[in-house]
C-alpha cells in the first residue's frame, strides 16, 4: 500500500492529495475516474469494489479504508 496515494493522485489527475481529501472535490472525479479505480485496484490489489463503494469512501482515507479491508 506504499505506493497507494501516489497512485491515487495519477488516477485524480493531481500532483499530491491528501488522505482529508473529499473524493469529489476532484476537477477529475466522474464516472470514468470511478472506473479507473475500480481496475486498478483489481489489477494492483487483487480487490473487487463496486462503483457505489468507492462513492461511499466519500475521502481518500475512507477509499484507502476499504480497500486495505478487503485485501
Amino acid at each position: 500500500m506504499e505506493d497507494f496515494i501516489p497512485s491515487i493522485s495519477e488516477l485524480l489527475e493531481e500532483e499530491t492529495v491528501e488522505l482529508t481529501d473529499a473524493l469529489d472535490s476532484f476537477e477529475a472525479w466522474d464516472s470514468l475516474t470511478v472506473l479507473s479505480m475500480i481496475a486498478f485496484f483489481d489489477s494492483e490489489y487483487n480487490v473487487q469494489l463496486s462503483a457505489e463503494e468507492i462513492d461511499d469512501s466519500e475521502t481518500i482515507q475512507g477509499l484507502k479504508n476499504l480497500v486495505e479491508s478487503k485485501m
